[in-house]
């Protein structure tokens, strides 16, 4: 053979042998494996080999005729496994000439791997267009590209394939749909180039990060980089026709980061705006990026136009983020606010906020003109359990001024203008597993009364203790016996305790107050059983106290310009005083049933009772007392004997002085119910409860001079139907009171009344129930919890009975706003969702004769879905004592597919009368296109 014959010869063979090659892989593994049982198809394939052969080793020009179809069904798991047969296939013999030929190599394969594909209907291998034909659920594979449509066809001389979708009857199916690595295109038609790995895509569709993007045209210039014509960008589900979108004729797509447009419009309903953008940018990143928060423009009547809410997001790590945020108005108020969430998977989580506002009213100069600082920090941490069971951190702050709640203009939450105490606590608990177990904790403590604006602090206090022990308890077997039983423990708490008000917070005058102490306690007790029914309990405790300073008491008779006054000093240093006592009860349980027959609706009813009574003895220790003389002016009248101790007001007060001796009487009461069950197919009866713990109380005193008996104390609940139940609690005094409403050592029912006279009492009761409660929901299925955890870090309630609480920073969700279903809803349903929670409270007082309801009040709270898209809520209620409606919201939520419109409104309240209107576009992509506006709560006294 010639030089020139030759490489013609390698020139026009060039397909067959890389198709060749391929082939002889895929035969020889479908031979091994039997993965392809059928013999008619394997007899096909050897034919086919054979006839590639011949022309191979034939043939001098490229045929110019002919085609081979194959109409064979392949399973392509099956045609594409991988051997170890393949990897010898994959090794060639290359026969070097001693003499050189040419000096031009053979031009390298454009294929770098196996390319798998595969056609339902059919596989056409046009060998005289070097094209490869696929149709009906047609798939190609190329390293990390995949191609799954209609029709594919595959050009060898372009090294290009093209897939589109099948055209029946005017309906077009089986779109393509080009997938490489994470990112996925559907298109109407793609061309894809094996050699520069660029693609032309048709009408194409792709979603990232929220966003769908539907571009008419679409140049894939590399891996990285996508050229838009004639876009569409929109966060709606329905993208065949979105409610709304931006449209811009050129744009440049990043994958999972940025698209980059020029001139922007926005289309609502197909509608264009009458303003565009000359450029826009849409972040498209999944992971946090940093980037500036846009703030919210409007106008305050108090306080003129003001910037709210806008500020920097920092992304600082994986664990932990911050969002700065600020507000300005343009008569000198302004705001600060830093929120930042942190957490470390399987270690802990947690969320610290600060908030900063200085508020001016009306103008300087004017009568009216005030300036105000507001403060609030909040601070929630939270270990997982499973890091270190031994020991656990925990925080939960909320502190600041008194009249944040109140006087805040950044926030809705009406629950939170009602909160009267704000409290906090950071605590850290350790416990070591030995025998006894030892445990201490280390915490720090805040209370807050917003009214009072006082402030008690525990900075900080310390608990120990040590676990029960048993020194008599035998070493194998059960303790009998009240020897045996025997136990004591230890547990000891210190604590350094700060009163201070708002306006000394954080001042070194804080610290002036601050009192010092400890408190150790030992008790030592047992039980046992008396006659098998009767179980009997013994103990004594001995506690003692240490404090750092005491009191001294004395009257100087020249002070106060001779007027003479007792002079109070404090003395600064250890000391200490001890305490014990003697206890001792006996209690049983008694059981009374009433059988009425299997037979019967009601089948049984049991009565389960406790009784106990209990005895309790505390020597007086007036060894801790002493006296100061007052004189008398008079010489006729006795000077006056004042006694205290020096430990009066010290951080636990001052022992006990008087002798005490006295008994308790408790009893409770549960009435329990076994009735016939509904269900025909129920095996066992059902047991409802009828009166849950009826409890009793009383005291009698043996060192009393007189009132002996303490009042009578009574409390229960009875449950009326499923999630339903009445509570009571009440004070009955069995003594008699005189002219001036004062208590005599006279029994009532000696002085003409009765038994027991009615002290206070207090009736309420707590129920919710929906439209789901009758839809026959099976008892295993579990409620949905509505409450959210963040109404709590707003300084509001769990549930909605003052109102929903929303933050002005983000308005785009209610605390109930469940996740948006992405199938397809019904504009009319015959169905209606509701709910309805109620709260009732009434309170008794007679305690001087008064006999009046001292308080009285219904709350309510309901939410209706009128449609599938329609929402409104109504939360209010009615003061029986004040014969006024409480403070009221009505809410009302449209929900617009992509959008969400909310608007609620307060018209009833003492301060808080208000208005907020908030429409905006799901989600966080787009949270910046929105327009709210509102009316800030009336601050009047």
């Amino acid at each position: 053979m010639s030089f020139q014959k030759l490489s013609q010869f390698i020139k026009s063979t060039a397909y067959r042998i890389t198709f060749l090659r391929n082939l002889l892989k895929k035969l020889f593994t479908i031979n091994r494996s039997k993965a392809l049982q059928n013999k008619n198809t394997f007899n096909i394939l050897k034919m086919l080999l054979l006839f590639l052969c011949s022309s191979v080793l034939h043939a001098q020009d490229p045929p110019q005729s002919n085609t081979v179809v194959i109409p064979i069904k392949v399973d392509s798991t099956a045609i594409f496994a991988k051997d170890s047969i393949s990897s010898d296939l994959d090794r060639t013999t290359t026969v070097v000439d001693s003499v050189k030929l040419d000096s031009v190599l053979p031009k390298e394969e454009f294929l770098k791997d196996i390319v798998e594909y595969y056609g339902d209907d059919y596989v056409f291998m046009n060998r005289k267009e070097n094209k490869v034909y696929m149709f009906n659920k047609a798939f190609i594979i190329y390293q990390d590209y995949k191609i799954d449509a209609g029709m594919i066809i595959l050009d060898y001389n372009k090294n290009e394939v093209y897939a589109k979708g099948i055209d029946s009857a005017g309906i077009y199916s089986q779109r393509p749909v080009f997938v490489q690595g994470a990112n996925k295109v559907e298109p109407d038609s793609i061309r894809f180039n094996f050699n520069t790995k660029k693609a032309l895509v048709f009408n194409s569709r792709t979603f990232q990060n929220d966003m769908n993007v539907l571009s008419e045209m679409t140049k894939k210039e590399n891996d990285s980089v996508y050229y838009l014509r004639n876009v569409k960008f929109t966060t709606s589900l329905n993208v065949d026709d979105p409610e709304y979108y931006f449209y811009t004729r050129k744009a440049k797509f990043v994958p999972q980061k940025k698209v980059v447009t020029g001139l922007t419009n926005m289309y609502i309903a197909d509608v264009p705006l009458p303003l565009g953008l000359p450029f826009a940018f849409f972040p498209l990143t999944e992971n946090r990026a940093s980037g500036f928060v846009i703030p919210t423009i409007g106008e305050n009547n108090n306080r003129g136009f003001f910037l709210q809410n806008g500020g920097y997001y920092f992304a600082v790590n994986d664990y932990m983020d911050l969002t700065v945020l600020g507000d300005y108005y343009t008569n000198g108020s302004y705001g600060l606010r830093l929120d930042s969430d942190y957490s470390l998977r399987y270690k802990f989580r947690g969320n610290l906020s600060f908030r900063y506002e200085s508020l001016i009213n009306s103008e300087r100069g004017f009568p009216d003109f005030t300036e105000s600082s507001l403060y609030n920090i909040r601070w929630n941490h939270s270990q997982d359990q499973k890091v270190n069971p031994s020991s656990r951190f925990s925080a939960s702050v909320n502190l600041g001024s008194s009249r944040f709640l109140r006087q805040s203009i950044n926030q809705t939450n009406n629950a939170s203008q009602l909160v009267n105490t704000l409290s906090s606590s950071i605590s850290f608990s350790k416990s070591f597993e030995t025998e006894p177990q030892i445990q201490f904790s280390v915490a720090a403590t805040h209370t807050q009364n917003t009214q009072t604006e006082v402030i008690n602090m525990s900075l900080p206090n310390f608990n120990g203790s040590v676990s029960r022990i048993f020194p008599f308890a035998p070493k194998i077997g059960a303790k009998k016996g009240a020897f045996q039983n025997i136990n004591l423990q230890y547990d000891v708490s210190a604590e350094n305790r700060i009163q201070t008000t708002d306006s000394l917070f954080f001042k070194k005058e804080m610290f002036d107050g601050a009192q010092i102490g400890a408190r150790h306690n030992i008790p030592i007790s047992t039980n046992f059983k008396v006659m098998k029914y009767l179980s009997f309990s013994l103990g004594v405790n001995y506690q003692e106290t240490w404090v750092g300073n005491t009191i001294s008491r004395s009257y100087d008779e020249m002070a106060n310009n001779g007027a003479g006054r007792v002079i109070q000093d404090t003395i600064s240093g250890f000391d200490r005083y001890h305490t014990y006592g003697f206890s001792t009860g006996v209690g049983t349980t008694i059981y009374g049933t009433f059988n009425f027959g299997e037979d019967k609706k009601i089948q049984a009813i049991r009565h389960l009772v406790r009784p106990s009574v209990s005895y309790n003895l505390s020597p007086g220790f007036e060894q801790y007392y002493e006296d100061y003389t007052i004189p008398s002016a008079d010489p006729e009248v006795n000077a006056q004997v004042i006694e205290y101790s020096r430990f009066e007001n010290t951080i636990y007060g001052a022992p006990g002085k008087l002798y005490s001796s006295s008994m308790g009487f408790a009893l409770s009461n549960t009435v329990e119910a076994k009735v016939r069950d509904k269900d025909t197919t129920a095996t066992e009866a059902k047991k409802i409860s009828l009166l849950n713990n009826l409890n009793f109380s009383s005291a009698y005193s043996f060192s009393a001079d007189s009132l002996k008996w303490s009042n009578l104390q009574f409390n229960g609940s009875i449950p009326v139907v499923k999630k339903l139940d009445l509570n009571f609690t009440g004070s009955l005094d069995p003594y008699a009171l005189d002219s001036n409403n004062q208590r005599i050592n006279d029994f009532n029912i000696d002085n003409g009344g009765s038994l027991f006279r009615l002290v206070n009492a207090n009736l309420s009761f707590n129920y919710s129930f929906s439209s789901k409660d009758f839809e026959g929901k099976g008892e295993d299925e579990e409620e949905e919890d509505e409450f959210d955890s963040d109404t709590f870090r707003n300084g509001g309630r769990p549930d909605d009975l003052f109102g929903e609480g929303q933050d002005i920073a983000d308005l785009r969700s209610s605390n109930k706003q469940k996740k948006k279903e992405t199938k397809e809803r019904d504009w009319y349903q015959y169905d209606i969702p509701w709910d309805l929670r109620l709260a009732y409270t009434i309170t008794y007082a007679n305690q001087q004769r008064q006999s009046e309801i001292s308080s009285q009040s219904l709350m309510m709270s309901s939410n209706v879905e009128l449609s599938p898209r329609w929402k409104v809520g109504i939360s209010s209620g009615y003061d029986f004592k004040n014969k006024g409606v409480t403070l009221t919201q009505l809410r009302f939520e449209r929900d617009l597919e992509s959008w969400v419109m909310r608007f609620s409104w307060t018209p009833i309240g003492a301060r808080n009368t208000s208005w907020n209107f908030f429409i905006g576009i799901r989600g966080s992509i787009l949270s910046d296109i929105k327009y709210d506006q509102r009316r800030e709560a009336d601050r009047r006294l």
